[in-house]
């Protein structure tokens, strides 16, 4: 089984529409959606929620107004001013927004007033679709542990995809270089980075390159909308051959990104019949590429949790 995830240094390249397009060309394989603070692939690929999961890493503090003495040992002590006193009555609570969970309030507290428990973080779930097993998943707002949540996700991917016999798992990774972009791509077999002829996306490129260059994975670049700066789109093809790094392919801009956006679609479901096929050989590129890699250990390297 190998893994091939897409990402991209900034939003708005065009990454997610290309992903549910090559999903589309790749048959019956299995899909993850690793963007979980912003998740939107399944708004354009049809599907059918067959699982759905709490996701719960963490732990928030509250205070038991009945068992606390107003000691203010827990606020004084607070670094992220997360507990505060109520004008009205003098008690003490916690704000769930500023509390990041680290227990210091539990421990300290010597009337033992401070519960510490649990809390749902978000939501995960396993979907059908018309090309094969999707997981997806959704952290709650001002909520934390995205990368934890990338690599739940990207394990059941691999438990289904293994259990179904696929030979591929396609990743959708989210965008920039963060937290939850490392738990999307270490221990990937290729990484397809889709960029665009502008200054900010070339530099956030060079940013994934570097991380990608870290972890040792196979890399290669999709330049879409090339034709808004074709100066610039040369020039960028002319650095990755410097640098060893296959351009799969080109895409020029399309109003039929916008249109498949909003009738929710894949790019290739309204793609004019030429489009479709550099889409296709796009495609083909890929798979060659993503043979080259040879065959990587299948366990996600450090990130495969016990469910």
């Amino acid at each position: 089984m190998r893994e091939l995830t897409i990402a991209s240094g900034k939003g708005g390249t065009g990454k997610t529409s290309i992903v549910a397009s090559l999903a589309r060309l790749s048959g019956d394989n299995a899909l993850v959606d690793c963007d979980v603070d912003a998740a939107n692939l399944h708004l354009i690929v049809d599907h059918e929620v067959k699982e759905r999961h709490s996701f719960s890493t963490s732990k928030r503090a509250s205070i038991d107004v009945d068992k606390c003495t107003g000691c203010d040992l827990c606020r004084e002590w607070c670094v992220y001013d997360a507990i505060h006193v109520r004008k009205d009555d003098g008690t003490y609570y916690v704000d769930p927004h500023e509390c990041e969970g680290c227990g210091l309030c539990y421990h300290c507290c010597p009337e033992e007033a401070v519960n510490f428990e649990p809390v749902v973080s978000g939501e995960w779930f396993r979907s059908e679709t018309p090309y094969g097993p999707f997981l997806h998943g959704r952290l709650g707002i001002a909520e934390s542990n995205s990368g934890r949540l990338v690599s739940l996700l990207r394990t059941q991917a691999h438990n289904v995809a293994e259990d179904l016999g696929k030979d591929l798992v396609i990743a959708d990774g989210p965008p920039g270089i963060g937290c939850p972009v490392i738990a999307s791509i270490t221990g990937a077999n290729y990484l397809l980075i889709v960029t665009e002829p502008s200054l900010s996306a070339q530099h956030d490129l060079d940013r994934l390159l570097q991380l990608a260059s870290h972890f040792e994975i196979r890399v290669g670049v999709l330049i879409n909308k090339f034709d808004i700066n074709t100066e610039l789109s040369e020039r960028l093809e002319r650095d990755l051959d410097k640098k060893g790094i296959s351009v799969v392919g080109t895409i020029p801009f399309d109003k039929k990104f916008i249109e498949a956006q909003v009738n929710l679609k894949s790019y290739i479901d309204v793609a004019e019949k030429k489009a479709r096929r550099r889409i296709e050989i796009i495609w083909e590129n890929i798979q060659a590429e993503i043979e080259k890699c040879g065959a990587r250990v299948t366990e996600i390297q450090g990130l495969r949790q016990t469910q």
